[in-house]
């Protein structure tokens, strides 16, 4: 299970969720989308790095993501 965690009104966000869908179409992936602005700690943490995908607390990649960054990263 991936953790994509991003922000309303973010480009790169919603770009990052259009990679997870098309990987998704090719491979078994399951994701939970993660609003940093409804935690503190999460703001203060990736507000900078947004978006950041995460896997069981390991930050797999961030910021601008695309589909062979994004398979690279997951290792598909």
């Amino acid at each position: 299970m991936l953790t994509l965690y991003t922000r309303s009104n973010c480009e790169l966000c919603e770009e990052a969720k259009l990679m997870l869908e098309l990987v998704k179409e090719d491979f078994p992936l399951e994701y939970q989308e993660v609003d940093i602005e409804s935690d503190e700690q999460l703001h203060e943490k990736y507000m900078l790095m947004i978006p950041v995908i995460e896997r069981e607390g390991e930050i797999l990649i961030y910021g601008r993501i695309g589909y062979v960054e994004l398979l690279e990263a997951l290792e598909f």
